[in-house]
């Protein structure tokens, strides 16, 4: 007989059930989400294995952002809890609300612990294998690296259209990017109207900006041109608004500087934190895979060993399309799933995007599915390629082996 805990997880709260086998409650409560909360329910596991000496305890938490992590690693690391053979389990929380509804009762705290306890009864779940330390400081780093450049990506976007009201022909001019650091500084400075812009000599202007690029352009005089005749052809906007727009731009230029910064020092501990990993060397092996999409890869993935196969790992990664069947007829065109790990997701598009510039093998295959459909090629490529990349990924990790390019013929 086992004795099944379930514990429905908040930020203020731990709400849990202990459940045995015969769906008998042995004991129901409520603490606060602390490290005296978690001893109040080792205690209550204690006591209960004590009378009944169970076969197995399993401890079961859904995944609740960040909530849960901390609970889980307490009651996982206690030696008294360990020598009982426990086992602690992160749960999908789509499995366990499907579940729950099944009965026709209401929606507490109390109730979904008791329900996560009765699920965990079932055994329709998997046993995490355990993440160390090394694996979870660099989940932390090359996350947060995510989110930062998911907030950078929005203030560039956010330049670009403010960008547009005081010259609206520069993307089109320019042969250099607008987030360059020169090219900030010229954007957002105030020093130069579109008028004055537009009549100083080129001469003066690509000297100005070698000054302001440290010599650094490759070809200032084109991009003082560029310059010159955006700012002949773009709308004229009154002053007021033309120092609203420089305010707004001078604002979105800081973040990106700030944003930018950020990044190099993330990439830095990121890559320290990397080469110390033995799984992230097998796959910097691989022609276009550097330090930051190698670790992002290895902290998702933690252990290879818990999944069985490829297509395991990109159900996980969310790169796996619907099946849609219905007698003799298969449809052809289906969405991909909108779930699985999103941070998983992410560096593998990114390091296919790389592999497929480096390694002819990924990129005759991403031309192919590139040239297949009409509209939005080069995402659908992308993520074609991230999924047959995930069984590369797999394969090196799990053998521990160094990339071998294929032989051309």
């Amino acid at each position: 007989m086992n004795l099944n805990v379930g514990i429905d997880v908040s930020k203020a709260k731990l709400d849990f059930c202990g459940m045995d086998s015969d769906q008998k409650v042995i004991f129901q409560d409520s603490v606060l989400n602390r490290p005296a909360g978690t001893n109040a329910i080792k205690q209550c596991i204690l006591d209960a294995n004590e009378k009944h000496d169970y076969e197995r305890t399993i401890i079961g938490l859904e995944a609740t952002s960040v909530y849960n992590v901390l609970p889980s690693r307490a009651l996982e690391e206690d030696d008294e809890l360990q020598a009982l053979g426990l086992e602690v389990v992160t749960l999908n929380p789509k499995m366990t609300h499907r579940f729950s509804q099944v009965y026709d009762q209401d929606k507490t705290d109390k109730v979904d612990a008791r329900n996560i306890a009765d699920f965990l009864r079932v055994g329709r779940y998997q046993v995490p294998v355990p993440r160390d330390e090394r694996h979870i400081a660099l989940q932390r780093l090359t996350r947060e690296r995510f989110h930062l450049t998911k907030e950078m990506t929005w203030c560039k976007n956010h330049f670009l259209n403010n960008l547009y009201f005081k010259m609206n022909t520069i993307d089109a001019e320019l042969p250099t990017s607008v987030f360059g650091a020169t090219m900030m500084t010229v954007l957002t400075d105030e020093r130069y109207s579109l008028d004055e812009l537009a009549e100083i000599p080129l001469e003066q202007l690509t000297d100005d900006l070698n000054k302001l690029g440290r010599g650094r352009f490759g070809d200032p005089e084109a991009v003082a041109q560029a310059l010159k005749r955006s700012a002949r052809d773009s709308y004229r906007l009154d002053k007021q608004v033309m120092d609203s727009v420089n305010l707004v731009l001078g604002m979105y230029a800081n973040e990106i500087r700030m944003f930018a910064k950020q990044l190099k020092e993330l990439d830095k501990s990121i890559t320290a934190l990397c080469d110390a990993t033995p799984e992230a060397k097998c796959l910097r092996s691989i022609p276009g895979i550097g330090p930051v999409y190698a670790a992002g890869i290895v902290a998702e993935v933690a252990q290879p060993e818990r999944f069985k196969n490829e297509a395991s790992l990109a159900k996980y990664a969310g790169l796996v399309w619907q099946r849609s069947q219905s007698g003799n007829t298969e449809r052809q065109a289906t969405p991909r799933v909108h779930s699985g790990d999103q941070y998983l997701r992410y560096y593998l598009v990114e390091a296919a995007n790389k592999v497929r510039t480096y390694d002819p093998t990924f990129a005759r295959y991403y031309d192919k599915k590139y040239r297949e459909v009409p509209k939005y090629q080069h995402r659908r490529a992308c993520l074609l390629t991230a999924r047959k990349l995930v069984r590369l990924v797999l394969t090196l990790m799990k053998n521990h082996e160094l990339y071998q390019p294929a032989k051309m013929v």
